[in-house]
């Protein structure tokens, strides 16, 4: 009985040796594996200075790459605060922090300069405002017009929050179909972003979005006609109140450069200036 336990106990021994010795060799590669990240990591300087830019949220996709570029060729890393142009200017009063404000138009850019919160700026790309409906177009829309038919399920951006919802208002009031408008709206978002998500998930029969957020696989585009539309320019400037003006300028002057210019492209934007609509207005 003896030696059978003694036998079991060195087979058990033997058997727990290989284990810690397999565990051993593993934490070996882990930490080799850290090690590598860790030296490439420190191949690329960690930014030593950042900004803060308040940024329209239908900006987000092209300012997202904008950030990697900029960061990686002047080592100033950028944080942003997204949302409605109206939050936005909201957050710049309420903290008088940032450095950079780029809303979705110069109306946006207009209000906060009564407000003391931003001066001079420079303009990037337009900002087209387009129909869009369910894929196939059930509900047969054609035009502005079409928006106003009863039964209509018409999602807005928020007249007082975001550009896409005052150039709408804009549009429907030249039309005069403002209040038949009204009564088909089954909602008004705070940002155009939100916009892009009812169409996509079915929730409403159109909407007014801009060119370079239309999913072709989701939803059909209806361009609407230069006389009849409210296109958007899309400026960006220094804030009167940050604290690092060098850095600031730079992440401006890089965004309203070709290269900067030519991200905004790559995500839809037709890039100021455009022949195409030099009739438009700041």
């Amino acid at each position: 009985m003896t030696k059978n336990l003694d036998k079991s106990t060195t087979v058990f021994i033997g058997i727990a040796l290989v284990i810690l010795f397999i565990a051993a060799a593993c934490a070996g590669c882990t930490s080799s594996s850290q090690g590598a990240k860790s030296t490439a990591a420190a191949t690329t300087a960690a930014p030593t200075e950042s900004i803060l830019v308040f940024a329209g949220a239908g900006l987000k996709a092209p300012m997202e790459d904008i950030a990697a570029t900029f960061t990686q060729k002047y080592g100033i890393g950028v944080q942003y605060s997204y949302g409605g142009s109206g939050v936005l200017i909201t957050q710049m009063n309420l903290t008088h922090k940032g450095d950079v404000f780029i809303p979705g138009s110069t109306n946006e850019w207009k209000t906060a300069k009564t407000q003391g919160l931003v001066d001079s700026y420079q303009l990037v790309a337009y900002h087209v405002p387009v129909i869009v409906v369910q894929k196939g177009n059930p509900k047969n829309i054609a035009s502005l017009k079409d928006l106003a038919q009863p039964g209509l399920k018409v999602a807005l951006g928020d007249v007082n929050a975001t550009a896409i919802g005052k150039a709408g208002a804009k549009m429907f009031k030249k039309m005069n179909i403002t209040a038949a408008v009204e009564k088909n709206v089954v909602t008004r978002t705070p940002t155009i972003n939100e916009l892009v998500t009812i169409m996509n998930a079915g929730q409403a029969d159109a909407a007014i979005l801009t060119l370079d957020n239309v999913n072709a696989e989701k939803m059909d585009m209806i361009t609407i006609p230069l006389a009849d539309n409210e296109v958007l320019i899309t400026p960006i400037g220094v804030t009167t109140f940050t604290q690092n003006s060098e850095g600031a300028t730079k992440f401006v002057a890089f965004v309203a450069s070709d290269e900067g210019k030519a991200i905004f492209g790559k995500h839809g934007f037709p890039l100021y200036p455009d022949p195409a609509y030099a009739n438009v207005q700041p």
